[in-house]
């Protein structure tokens, strides 16, 4: 008999996909048939036959996740509905609210996909797809699956977020997984929190640390986001950036800085060519060049010689920085680097066997 349930956030990126990718990768080892996916579809790719009709909805985290864990294609599960403005736009109009027969027919689907355990990462908060009648609370409930839920855990007041979780999922939530915790607090966090949360009637499952690699972006990603003319090295844009320094000091204060750093993105003005050099003799995975003026000849070579991508924006430093900061943490785990990451991030602070053991999955 098929089995299903949920792996649900208080907040869009808390690591439900890198918790996806370790839970799933865990039952295939134990010789279980996984199928996976995400009732709302929030990044899309359709799967349109001859004719022109579309068949099936996969979202673009479904197969990525697919293609990492070597599912078929009849274990990766369409989507019920697509969230965007046009289709909110639609189901206003039309005073929609609920899933509907797609609902039923999912429902069905899940139910007699043999003895597979079904997967299925939900909505971005508690509130998203609410419009859709496919929020996490109406999904466990219209499943009547249990909910782990992947929570980015700040401080104490991180708290509040997952007592409206139980509120709303009552027994459906079965415990959580602190994410992106302080490694220094992770021992006072499981001596003291972890009990006090306990006797809240939530269950920690593990306490998993902040990651500079997930949370990183892709040099490709930055060159979208800035709208970036890419100067050299453009078969490089792989490059995965962690960290972010601003080159507005002195070249001594900026060699000093630059070595304390890893896998940066420097942003910089264009006329300060002696900045751009010295950061390309550090840990930098790009330079990125604000303001008016071209580099220098030698620049671009340099960058070529090392294999930094250059990127040159027509925009100020101050509103470039921000847009890199808005970028950490928020991207997509779509990086078979991140995903070999979240395998052993999940195995080294989950406690996978009580997991399942609550979840009644033999392992």
């Amino acid at each position: 008999m098929s089995k299903t349930f949920l792996i649900g956030s208080c907040e869009p990126f808390s690591g439900k996909s890198a918790l996806v990718l370790g839970i799933a990768r865990n039952l295939i080892a134990s010789n279980h048939l996984v199928r996976f996916g995400k009732p709302l579809a929030t990044s899309l790719e359709l799967n349109v036959s001859e004719t022109g009709d579309i068949q099936d909805m996969i979202d673009d985290d479904v197969k990525f996740v697919g293609e990492i864990l070597k599912l078929s294609d009849d274990d990766l599960i369409p989507s019920i509905q697509f969230l965007a403005a046009s289709t909110a736009s639609k189901r206003i109009q039309n005073n929609m609210l609920d899933a509907g027969i797609k609902f039923d027919e999912f429902k069905s689907s899940l139910e007699s996909s043999n003895d597979a355990i079904n997967i299925l990462e939900a909505a971005g908060s508690l509130h998203e797809g609410l419009l859709y009648g496919l929020s996490l609370s109406q999904l466990a409930k219209g499943l009547n699956a249990n909910v782990l839920l992947a929570h980015f855990w700040e401080d104490s007041r991180s708290v509040e977020a997952l007592l409206e979780a139980k509120n709303q999922l009552g027994d459906h939530l079965i415990g959580v997984v602190l994410n992106a915790v302080n490694p220094d607090q992770i021992k006072d966090i499981k001596e003291n929190v972890v009990p006090s949360l306990k006797l809240l009637g939530l269950d920690v499952f593990g306490v998993m640390p902040r990651s500079p690699l997930l949370r990183s972006v892709t040099v490709e990603e930055l060159v979208r986001r800035l709208n970036a003319r890419v100067i050299c090295c453009s078969e490089r844009l792989e490059l995965m950036v962690e960290t972010l320094s601003i080159g507005a000091m002195s070249v001594n204060s900026a060699m000093e800085f630059f070595r304390k750093r890893r896998n940066m993105a420097v942003v910089t003005g264009a006329d300060r060519t002696d900045i751009q050099l010295a950061a390309l003799e550090a840990s930098t995975q790009c330079l990125i060049l604000t303001g008016a003026g071209e580099p220098l000849p030698q620049l671009i070579n340099r960058s070529e010689e090392l294999e930094v991508p250059l990127l040159k924006v027509d925009r100020d430093t101050l509103s470039t920085v921000e847009v890199i900061e808005q970028a950490f943490g928020h991207v997509r785990l779509h990086e078979t680097v991140k995903a070999t990451y979240a395998f052993r991030l999940v195995q080294e602070h989950c406690e996978l066997d009580r997991i399942f053991k609550t979840l009644g999955i033999s392992y």
